[in-house]
C-alpha cells in the first residue's frame, strides 16, 4: 500500500509542477497578445529589372568578350565550324567499337541509335571536346570548360567501351 501511495504522491507532484509551468507560458503569451502588432511595410521586388545571370545573351556576350581575347585557348574554338556530334552531351554517347583503316583508328560512337565513324581530331560533345586518343577500349580527349573562377581551362575526358549487355 506504501508504494501505491508513493506513485500517487510522484504523480501528483509532476502533474502540479508541470501546470505551474504552464501558468508561467499563459502569462508569457498573454503579454506578446497584449502588444500592437507590428506594421509590416512590403517593398518592392527590383530584381526583376536587373540582368538574368543565366541568360542565352549574357553568356553569348561573354564568350564574344574572351574570343576576342589574344591567345584565348577559346577563341579558336568560337570561330571554327561546328561538328555535328557536338550538339549532343558526352554522357548521351556510347563507345560501340573500334577498326582501323590504313593504319589509323578510328571509334564507333553510337548517339541516339545511330552509329558515327570518329577519328583522332574530331570535335564530340558539348564543351569543345577534342578527341586526342583512340584505343580498342577507350576514346580520349581534352574538353574547354569554365572552373569556378570563371576562367576557360582544358580538362581530359574519356568514353570507355561498353560491353553488350546479355
Amino acid at each position: 500500500m506504501t508504494r501505491k501511495l508513493a506513485l500517487a504522491t510522484v504523480v501528483a507532484s509532476l502533474v502540479v509542477s508541470s501546470m505551474a509551468a504552464c501558468t508561467g507560458e499563459q502569462d508569457e503569451l498573454a503579454q506578446w497578445m497584449e502588444q500592437p502588432p507590428k506594421k509590416f511595410d512590403p517593398q518592392p521586388y527590383s530584381a526583376l529589372s536587373g540582368v538574368d545571370p543565366f541568360s542565352q545573351q549574357k553568356l553569348t556576350v561573354a564568350l564574344k568578350q574572351e574570343a576576342r581575347q589574344p591567345n584565348s585557348m577559346l577563341a579558336a574554338e568560337i570561330n571554327r565550324r561546328k561538328e555535328p556530334l557536338e550538339a549532343y552531351p558526352l554522357d548521351s554517347m556510347g563507345m560501340v567499337g573500334s577498326v582501323s583503316k590504313l593504319g589509323q583508328p578510328y571509334a564507333l560512337l553510337r548517339v541516339e541509335n545511330l552509329l558515327y565513324q570518329v577519328k583522332v581530331g574530331d570535335y564530340v560533345g558539348q564543351n569543345y571536346g577534342k578527341i586526342t586518343k583512340i584505343t580498342e577500349t577507350e576514346i580520349s580527349l581534352r574538353e574547354i570548360v569554365q572552373d569556378a573562377a570563371g576562367e576557360w581551362i582544358e580538362r581530359p575526358g574519356s568514353l570507355q567501351l561498353q560491353e553488350k549487355s546479355r
